[in-house]
């Protein structure tokens, strides 16, 4: 049981961590400290889509499952409902290549907004 709850925990780590690979620049508006834990999240975020590496998080959860002697995500809400957002079926290695890509722009385009509202509050 317990390593059911491990498993559980990491995997909402593991979406907790794309939500702030994707949009954590948007905390960089009310906290601009954020941005020296954002930046090298990010880019560690794109990194693993672009280049296809794992993230560490994958095999950490599959260890905590097969302790647990579960094979697969079934069973529990966490798992019906992140598992297909965080491990999406049928993506092509383009469609890997378009998420990372799409991390970065998003982010350019928040850190963009962030330094002109910046700008114009000093002006």
């Amino acid at each position: 049981m317990i390593y059911r709850i491990l498993a559980d925990i990491t995997l909402v780590a593991h979406f907790a961590f794309i939500l702030f690979v994707a949009l954590g620049g948007l905390l960089v508006a009310r906290r601009r400290w954020v941005a020296w834990i954002h930046i090298p999240t990010a880019l560690w975020g794109a990194l693993i889509t672009l280049v296809g590496w794992t993230c560490p998080l994958t095999p950490l959860e599959n260890h905590f499952r097969r302790l647990g002697g579960q094979a697969g995500y079934t069973g529990s809400f966490i798992e019906a409902y992140l598992i297909s957002v965080i491990y999406p079926r049928g993506i092509s290695e383009r469609g890997w290549l378009a998420l990372g890509i799409g991390v970065v722009v998003v982010n350019l385009v928040i850190y963009g907004w962030v330094l002109h509202r910046g700008r114009k509050a000093k002006g």
